[in-house]
């Protein structure tokens, strides 16, 4: 079966189009990695004050998942809108809404200033954040995918991946020089003036970065295979009802099949910051590696660099290998990584490093995949709304428990990071059973009659 023929669309150039679907998700990513950094270096002491400091993690960390809580209801409206009118719009106004959110969090007031009304302040706009992000993430793939050259769309979809390490090298690396130049006599706790004001200067910036995003994704036009569709009429009235409906298994599969990246992502960023700086023999709370924080950052920057390198790598894998055969091969080595926490972080200076650098490359192997898998289990009609929930769903599982299921594990443990590890292994094996299930779509097309699948045809692309 061929397309039938609709007028078509003016092209995004390529550049255009890599460009507006990496910069959205890096700002998104530096927002929330910027978040994810205060939630362990800042809020603890500003906005949850206890005479406990695990309360008081555990505390942030609640916030940090709240987040994740709204992304899924962020995936409906956004995806609703995505699916109904177009990419763009939505597109511009899922950045819009993160950067306000991340601006006005850099301008609140603290427990000590407004007592319980700051931590609740901090909760909505964590809120408005999350359900910001569960609109950008799909709708950046798609821009990405939808318009990509046929035999290349894992490669383009890695793009908007590539938005997770830039974002985490520029938050932690503007958080690290804000550090150097507010120094603290105590490594294990920030300065005075970092915590008076020093942490705020991130979240601001962030406005700086919103412009420019927003700049770039006013330009797009809309993507071919979106524009054939409406011509075609096969838009659906309410998305949400149809993907419930129709594609419920794709929406269960592509869910657990983003759980172990999810997970992953969590322990090998905010975890790891947590256990990396705790003190190895505290008064009070866990023990860890103890670590500085610039040092332990470093070591983490310099992991990220081959999350990056790995994603940008896995795309090419993904388009000749295929999205499921590459993603099992991870996922089995991300089930064996979680077995071997132990002996890595047992080994110094070096076994450390090493850890980070071997967790982000699975980081990036695993999740570049995901920018053209997700996407490709739904047709055009629900793409938005199906890969957006099942993205999202999956930070709840994935993410949003993650902090207090590591935390209880790092307890259990006395200290030590081995039933973390296995944790991860664990949700990396649900992973690997979701892939089993699901047939390989690298030959499938991006367009559709109806409900129908068709056969590739190239994009009219310059």
């Amino acid at each position: 079966m061929t397309s039938t023929s609709a007028p078509s669309a003016p092209a995004n150039p390529r550049s255009r189009v890599i460009f507006a679907s990496l910069i959205g998700t890096t700002i998104e990513f530096y927002d929330f990695y910027v978040y994810a950094t205060a939630a362990v270096l800042v809020f603890p002491h500003l906005f949850f004050p206890s005479d406990d400091p695990t309360t008081s993690l555990l505390s942030s960390f609640a916030v940090f998942g709240a987040a994740m809580v709204a992304r899924p209801l962020g995936s409906i409206v956004f995806g609703h809108l995505g699916d109904r009118h177009g990419r763009k719009a939505t597109l511009v106004g899922a950045l819009l809404t993160m950067g306000i959110a991340t601006f006005l969090i850099g301008v609140l007031p603290t427990y000590a200033v407004v007592g319980w009304f700051a931590p609740l302040l901090l909760v909505i706009l964590r809120i408005g954040q999350g359900f910001a992000l569960g609109g950008e993430w799909s709708g950046a793939a798609l821009v990405a995918t939808e318009n990509a050259p046929v035999g290349k769309r894992a490669w383009y979809g890695t793009f908007p991946q590539l938005g997770a390490p830039l974002g985490f090298i520029l938050a932690n690396g503007l958080f690290l020089i804000i550090a150097a130049l507010l120094p603290s006599s105590d490594p294990s706790m920030p300065s005075q003036a970092f915590l008076d004001w020093g942490w705020r200067i991130p979240f601001l910036f962030s406005a700086v970065m919103v412009v420019v995003g927003l700049w770039v994704r006013l330009r797009l036009v809309e993507s071919a295979v979106f524009s054939r569709s409406k011509a075609a009429g096969t838009l659906q009235r309410l998305p949400l009802a149809t993907v419930f409906r129709s594609h419920w298994r794709e929406l269960l599969l592509g869910t657990f099949i983003m759980l172990a990246t999810y997970v992953l992502f969590y322990l090998m960023t905010t975890f790891s910051l947590s256990y990396g700086r705790a003190p190895i023999a505290p008064e009070a709370g866990l023990p860890g590696l103890g670590y500085d924080y610039t040092s332990f950052v470093l070591m983490m920057i310099v992991g990220v660099v081959f999350f990056g390198i790995f994603t940008l790598v896995s795309g090419p894998w993904a388009d000749r290998f295929g999205r499921r055969r590459t993603l099992i091969v991870v996922t089995i080595a991300i089930i064996v990584f979680g077995l071997v926490w132990v002996p890595f972080l047992s080994a110094g200076f070096v076994g450390v490093q090493v850890w980070l650098i071997v967790g982000f490359i699975l980081m990036g192997a695993t999740f570049g995949p995901m920018g053209a898998l997700l996407p490709e289990l739904f047709p055009t009609s629900v793409r938005y709304t199906g890969s957006g929930i099942s993205y999202n769903v999956a930070s709840i599982i994935g993410a949003a428990l993650a902090p207090f299921i590591a935390v209880a594990l790092w307890t259990a443990g006395g200290g030590s990071p081995f039933w973390v590890g296995v944790y991860l292994s664990g949700a990396a094996g649900l992973t690997l059973i979701a892939l089993l299930l699901t047939k390989e779509t690298k030959d499938i097309s991006m367009d559709e009659v109806g409900e129908d699948v068709v056969v590739e045809e190239p994009l009219p692309l310059p």
